[in-house]
């Protein structure tokens, strides 16, 4: 396989790698990293060797990020506030048209199933992202974990049972968050109270990311009416020359509030039974600089 044969076959599978990097990681950069460390080795492998890069590439992406993931959590780094994945932008449509295989695509990379995530260990996500997102079997996750199939099958229903019980109950239908994504931005830039108070169901909570570097709430924010009131507040500040861009993050839509032209904060929404259950905001500027500007 020449130089150049070996990048094509890398760039093929590029997106898959970044994607199991991106929900083993949350974090975008980390992710890039280590698809950039699994270049390097596919580029010094003995490729010859290889029956399915594919499978080759997707193992040594999984552990080089269970490794980088084991290493974050062992340095116990302090985050200020609340924290959210990196927003990842994601376009299942061209190549991934069927609506079932689309919709465990968007689930698995989405922000409430993330945050889920970052509490298991890096085993146990590892199993989930290749069981649940990839549709990888057991035997092959256990040949890329290097681990018994029959331990294997453990972790993955220890890591589902966490998920479920923690993750919050959403609709994943795209037409109905955007729609009410839409009519949130109108009565939020708006300062619409009663706006506001007509999406938002009762116990909805706010979360806000701004790592201490921007200003967000430090805590959680619950119910309608504690939303409700500091988005309105938010309004009546102001934001300098501020503009607006739905655009589609993490598996969903999202709204891009920029600032002069620059990527101000990405507030996304969670929807069930027709109303706003959870309102995320990613205010961390080193977490907005993959985002297109105005």
């Amino acid at each position: 396989m020449t130089t150049d044969t070996a990048t094509d076959v890398f760039e093929e599978h590029r997106p898959v790698l970044l994607g199991v990097a991106y929900r083993m990681l949350g974090r975008l950069a980390d992710a890039e990293d280590v698809v950039q460390e699994a270049w390097l080795r596919w580029s010094r492998a003995d490729r010859a060797a290889v029956r399915e890069p594919r499978g080759y590439l997707v193992r040594v992406t999984t552990r080089l990020a269970v490794d980088r993931l084991r290493q974050i959590k062992s340095r116990g780094e302090a985050y200020v506030g609340p924290w959210l994945p990196e927003p990842y932008a994601t376009d299942f449509g061209d190549v991934v048209p069927d609506t079932a295989e689309r919709a465990v695509l968007a689930d698995s990379v989405s922000l409430a199933v993330l945050v889920v995530l970052e509490s298991l260990s890096p085993l146990e996500r590892a199993v989930f992202v290749l069981r649940e997102a990839f549709g990888y079997p057991y035997t092959e996750i256990a040949a890329v974990l290097e681990r018994e199939e029959a331990a294997v099958r453990q972790l993955a229903a220890r890591a589902r049972k966490h998920v479920d019980e923690r993750r919050p109950r959403y609709d994943v239908d795209p037409v109905q968050r955007r729609d009410l994504t839409e009519r949130f931005l109108a009565a939020a830039a708006d300062g619409d109270l009663e706006g506001l108070m007509a999406v938002l169901a009762p116990d909805v909570r706010l979360v806000g990311d701004s790592g201490g570097k921007s200003r967000a709430p430090l805590r959680v924010l619950e119910s309608s009416d504690k939303v409700a009131r500091f988005l309105v507040g938010i309004a009546q500040k102001g934001v300098p020359d501020v503009g607006f861009r739905i655009l589609e993050l993490n598996g969903g839509p999202a709204l891009l509030v920029l600032s002069e032209g620059k990527p101000d904060s990405v507030v996304q929404l969670d929807v069930a039974d027709g109303r706003v259950q959870s309102v995320y905001i990613v205010r961390n500027p080193d977490k907005l600089r993959s985002l297109p500007a105005g």
